[in-house]
């Protein structure tokens, strides 16, 4: 819809459309009460001119001249999720809730990057980061700190340094003076994101753009944010826990699918380069309803570990309740358990657990799951040195999955010595026992 200038329109804050009329709910992601009204300057406005326009390139020309290059952040597990590094023109959002180490992560990144950075803070002053600097041991030698948070100044300065890379701490401080509402309201966050992006890409600067999160989990302000950018970062954890995981939920130049994990010391963000080993580390390997499974996470494989627990349910209704996987598939492998196997937890609480924060979104964890919560019932352990993985389809039967090689490498170098797997698509593997089942009740029968 286009804009007409001086005349007020009602902007989403949810999914950042725009409407001549205000809405209780929006007609688009049907939130309500997510309208705002905006009035767009009337002065100002660019022109498009064909002087303007920007020239056609081809494309084996910009291949020959190595305008698509990475430029590595000097993070490992950063330059994995961002699909090899930074390229020319990019822009980078990174979100995550307060004290989880955004500021952290995006200042060792400007330290370790091949070129000179201006780092725009609003939120903390050059003494502030220069402190931080100190104790992360960074010389800082090709960063430029500045605190302004008005875009036209800023502008002004990117001209005078001109910076191969800038970090904008945080989206949320920085204003137009073109716009006429208060830093981080949804016109200036609009505003300034369009204003950002047309300077990264007319100039072939890249940016990371820090971004608060709101109470649901996702970075404030309109989605059209994220819609703009061509990188989404997540950083997730606890901040009262030293483990922090990186991920991407959009990427224009890689994989979404790769997963960073990271340590919060004194020393700044430490990559974490085995993380089988950190979520194994407090396994109770003699209790029951526990289970070690090898998840993909892009490319990596990372053992990670799947508890349930069966309790007599307290109320009338049974709970069902998971964290780090998903509800109504775990509804579903109950199910499975009942009418395939035989195993009664219907009246039952059910309590399923990734540990260590992952999530488990793909279909090869459901054997993890049922053994789990089968150990739990039957209230015997899994041998310790076991691993499971598979689909479990509707009729109980145990389907190949994808990477199961890769899988079992993984766990072959922890010191795992047996491996439940589905019958079909499976490769020998010396050093490890392949289990290979059919079923779901043929793979209980054998761990038990």
């Amino acid at each position: 819809m286009a804009k007409v200038l001086g005349k007020t329109i009602f902007l989403c804050s949810e999914c950042g459309n725009e409407f001549s009329k205000w809405h209780g709910k929006c007609p688009v992601c049907n939130e309500w009460g997510t309208l705002n009204d905006y009035t767009p300057p009337a002065a100002g406005r660019r022109t498009i001119s064909r002087q303007d326009s920007p020239p056609i390139k081809q494309l084996e020309d910009i291949i020959t001249n190595g305008e698509s290059k990475r430029c590595s952040t000097g993070i490992d597990e950063l330059d994995r999720v961002l699909g090899g590094g930074l390229l020319r023109g990019a822009v980078v959002l990174l979100g995550g809730i307060p004290g989880i180490g955004k500021s952290t992560l995006a200042f060792q990144a400007a330290a370790a990057l091949d070129g000179s950075t201006l780092y725009i803070s609003a939120e903390e002053s050059g003494e502030q980061i220069a402190l931080r600097a100190k104790r992360f041991g960074a010389k800082g030698k090709k960063i430029s700190i500045t605190s302004e948070n008005c875009w036209e100044a800023i502008e002004r300065q990117i001209s005078d340094v001109r910076p191969d890379f800038i970090v904008i701490d945080s989206i949320q401080t920085i204003f137009s003076e073109s716009g006429d509402a208060l830093p981080g309201a949804i016109s200036q966050l609009r505003e300034c994101g369009q204003k950002i992006l047309d300077v990264c890409k007319s100039g072939g600067v890249s940016a990371i753009i820090i971004g608060h999160v709101t109470k649901e989990g996702v970075i404030a302000g309109p989605r059209m944010l994220e819609h703009m950018v061509d990188t989404v970062l997540y950083l997730e954890g606890d901040s009262r826990n030293d483990y922090r995981l990186l991920r991407a939920v959009k990427n224009r130049f890689g994989s979404t699918n790769e997963l960073g994990v990271f340590e919060m010391t004194g020393e700044g963000m430490k990559a974490v380069k085995n993380p089988s080993e950190m979520f194994l580390a407090e396994r109770q390997s003699e209790a029951s309803g526990s289970v070690v499974f090898p998840s993909m996470e892009g490319t990596r494989p990372i053992l990670v570990e799947v508890q349930a627990l069966i309790a007599s349910a307290s109320y009338g209704t049974p709970q069902r309740n998971v964290t780090g996987f998903d509800l109504r598939r775990l509804s579903m492998l109950t199910a499975v358990l009942e009418k395939r196997i035989g195993m009664q937890i219907g009246a039952s609480d059910v309590f399923v657990n990734v540990v260590g924060g992952m999530r488990l979104d793909e279909p090869a964890a459901d054997m993890a799951v049922i053994a789990a919560v089968a150990s739990s019932k039957k209230d015997r352990r899994i041998p310790a040195d076991a691993v499971l993985m598979g689909e479990v389809g509707l009729a109980g039967e145990l389907r190949s999955i994808a990477g199961i090689e890769r899988r079992l490498g993984e766990a072959k170098r922890l010191g795992f010595k047996r491996a439940v797997v589905p019958r079909k698509g499976v490769k020998k593997l010396s050093g490890i026992v392949q289990i290979k089942c059919a079923t779901a009740s043929e793979a209980i029968d054998a761990i038990f």
